[in-house]
């Protein structure tokens, strides 16, 4: 981290500082009261910091001897750079979000410490309480290390009026399955033919991970497996990755979906009707609701025999501490739960799907549109491979992006860009890990 973007995190941290009014580095709040502190560190700004706050505040009223500092830095490699360099020193927050792709490079380095479940038990946390798949990826040697806050998947959305149009809305008012290759082109031919553009909307031109999330989710989807082992060369199973290309060529053809559009076009393309469908992050959902108050939502269809979804998942770890406060301990536990168990609707409203799944069940949420609509995809997450180097805002997604570039904009053949991405792999294998 360079000297003024450390400057610059811990500038917005200072401004979302001081919930219940405590001081680092204390163990009771500043106003002499004898709350416990709990210092959290995130990387949450717009809607999901307004929503963080509100939730942090709602878990210091229902603990009311605990109050919660928290942190905000800027997203980023630079935010893990600093939570690394805030664990090795032992001294680093009680609790931080991390993305659960970025786990692998830090629990095996000693930087962080695992969960006790017992106490998770304790305070209402269990493992049932979790999809299968992210509880496993919140695990570390048998232990767990990440508490799953949510998962936020890459799917589909679409314009209700424009897929009507088309004659893809079931009795239901909801979208008609596009499930197989051929029914999801047809589909996105019958939008164009309502837009007079393009059915679609993608947009992964000058952007480090849109391309590789597609990817990644319809590899995941062909049943494929991989071996990224450091040390070693990468095991990709080459035929499977090179069917994928090919199919993301076939979308990417002017017509379902332009060849050449970048993230902020996407977003325009859709919001402004001129495509009826986007491939992209549920985190959007505020902004596709400020312009399309219907806009609906559903999982990444299954165009390759198996149903999966690329995603990520926001969870709270716990920094390892040179000399950790006991009761200190005990509080985070407290509100971690609280954040999970009751602060889930919030954060739901923003579009991410709860980790915590008894949520799902309940009548508000299931009020929630179209969040209810796309819940399954939290049930079959593909994450990015466990290794060190890849995970969200890392230089990996970024340079298997750059390896497909060429083939999705028809300059190249699809074999290109698995032996490209193969290369890379193989290159960031053989580097040891900085942590």
């Amino acid at each position: 981290m360079s000297r003024r973007g450390f400057l610059q995190a811990a500038l917005v941290g200072a401004g979302a500082v001081a919930i219940g009014g405590a001081l680092a580095g204390c163990a009771t709040g500043a106003d002499g009261s004898g709350r416990t502190t709990v210092r959290i560190w995130d990387l949450f700004s717009g809607a999901d910091g307004a929503n963080m706050q509100t939730m942090q505040a709602a878990a210091m009223k229902a603990n009311p001897d605990v109050s919660i500092q928290s942190v905000t830095l800027a997203w980023g490699s630079a935010y893990y750079t600093k939570l690394a360099m805030a664990s090795s020193g032992g001294r680093p927050p009680e609790a931080a979000v991390m993305h659960m792709s970025r786990l692998a490079g830090y629990a095996p380095g000693g930087l962080l410490e695992p969960y006790d479940l017992d106490k998770l038990a304790e305070v209402g946390i269990r493992k049932e309480n979790f999809a299968p798949a992210v509880w496993e990826r919140a695990t570390y040697q048998g232990e767990l290390y990440a508490l799953p806050l949510d998962t936020h998947p890459f799917i589909s959305f679409y314009n209700p009026k424009i897929a009507k149009q088309a004659g893809l809305l079931g009795s239901d008012g909801k979208l008609v399955s596009l499930d197989g290759v051929d029914t999801f082109l047809d589909a996105g031919r019958e939008m164009a033919k309502v837009t007079g553009k393009t059915g679609m909307a993608f947009g992964y031109l000058l952007d480090t991970a849109q391309a590789w999330r597609l990817f990644w989710g319809l590899y995941g989807q062909t049943g494929a497996g991989y071996e990224l082992v450091p040390g070693k060369a990468a095991q990709l199973d080459e035929k499977a990755a090179t069917e994928v290309i090919e199919l993301m060529q076939s979308i990417l053809d002017g017509k379902v979906v332009p060849a050449n559009q970048d993230y902020a076009g996407a977003i325009a393309s859709f919001t402004t009707g001129r495509s009826g469908l986007i491939l992209s992050g549920e985190w959007e959902l505020p902004a596709f609701k400020a312009a399309i108050p219907d806009v609906g939502g559903m999982p990444l269809p299954t165009l390759l025999g198996t149903p999966a979804n690329y995603a990520d998942s926001h969870s709270f770890v716990l920094p390892k501490q040179a000399h950790p406060d006991p009761a200190r301990r005990d509080a985070t536990y407290r509100v971690l739960a609280n954040l999970l168990s009751q602060g889930s609707l919030t954060w739901a409203s923003a579009g991410h799907i709860p980790a915590y799944q008894p949520v799902l069940s309940k009548p508000e949420y299931q009020k929630l549109t179209p969040q209810r609509d796309y819940a399954h995809a939290g049930e079959i997450v593909v994450l990015d491979p466990a290794v060190w180097f890849a995970g969200a805002g890392s230089d990996f997604q970024a340079r298997m992006c750059d390896a497909m570039s060429a083939s999705l904009q028809g300059k190249a053949k699809a074999k290109s860009a698995v032996d490209g991405m193969l290369r890379e792999m193989d290159r960031l294998l053989k580097t040891p890990n900085p942590a």
